[in-house]
């Protein structure tokens, strides 16, 4: 992957999941709702001034969102943060990247 390109989209690994849990509860908080399940499924990350994760998310009842989250260089302290979802996802959705 080139910097400032998005990779393609690949199975969800322990570091997409562990970047998605630290977004979790703002996620609830934008959806209105717990969600008993969340679990990274799919992933596209672009290389910026650190790194874009663009996530499809189960949320449970065959229902999917796609979240973008940002983490930056551990030389800034490695923030991580939420900068966008997109709700209204189905399991054949692609992720990819969006604003």
């Amino acid at each position: 992957m080139m910097c400032g390109g998005t990779s393609g989209a690949s199975a969800a690994d322990e570091e997409t999941q562990q970047v998605i849990e630290v977004v979790k509860e703002e996620v609830e908080a934008k959806l209105g709702r717990k969600l008993p399940t969340y679990k990274a499924v799919k992933v596209a990350r672009q290389l910026v001034q650190g790194t874009n994760f663009f996530v499809k998310v189960d949320i449970g009842d065959q229902a999917f969102i796609h979240i973008r989250v940002y983490r930056n260089l551990p030389c800034y302290g490695s923030k991580t943060e939420l900068h966008g979802m997109q709700t209204g996802k189905s399991a054949d959705d692609e992720v990819a990247y969006f604003q």
